[in-house]
């Protein structure tokens, strides 16, 4: 093994760990479920099969992951944040296979306890707070919240919020990078 999983931690045949992961307690990955390489998943997470995280992913604590969702590398899901892959279930009709498709692009950061429901795209390094329910796509560099969640504004790459000038632009104030505010979105410029 290339990789760390507590004892308590339960992985099943079939599921793809990557190098340096650590699966923590009380953990489930389903067969056919895979983590990148130097992925987190902390306690109490639930992956089942068919769901891929891409490389540097951070899981944290009380989150299922379920079949129709695929994330990209280095996404931060926070604690307790709930995901969808039905819009309409009911306990008496079997939707196995039905399921709503719902993409985390790299970079995107899950605040605790938001609610992401299925179908749904949140772009390269969007930002969903906490307790936001998400029920539409967030632009790339998109900051939302509130319920349901709406546009705040946006953040660098690095997460800090961005202030855009006269001229539409603006730079993180940790990495020196600046981002152009387009029609079409916020477009990162340089470093």
């Amino acid at each position: 093994m290339n990789y760390y999983a507590h004892p308590t931690a339960v992985i099943d045949p079939g599921a793809r760990v990557g190098a340096d992961c650590n699966v923590w307690h009380f953990s489930h990955l389903m067969p056919d479920c895979e983590l990148g390489e130097r992925c987190n998943i902390g306690q109490n997470v639930f992956i089942a099969g068919g769901v891929r995280l891409g490389h540097g992913c951070k899981v944290q604590n009380n989150v299922s992951l379920y079949a129709g969702l695929q994330v990209g590398n280095n996404v931060f899901i926070g604690p307790s944040a709930v995901f969808t892959n039905v819009r309409n279930p009911r306990s008496a009709i079997d939707r196995r296979g039905q399921y709503t498709p719902t993409v985390l692009a790299d970079g995107v950061t899950i605040g605790a306890n938001a609610t992401i429901v299925c179908g749904v795209t949140l772009h390269e390094y969007a930002f969903v707070g906490a307790g936001a329910v998400v029920t539409a796509d967030v632009a790339a560099f998109g900051l939302v919240v509130g319920t349901p969640a709406r546009l705040l504004g946006y953040v660098s790459a690095a997460g800090h919020r961005l202030h855009f000038d006269t001229a539409g632009i603006a730079t993180c104030p940790e990495t020196g990078e600046t981002y152009v505010l387009r029609e079409e979105g916020v477009v990162r410029q340089s470093a």
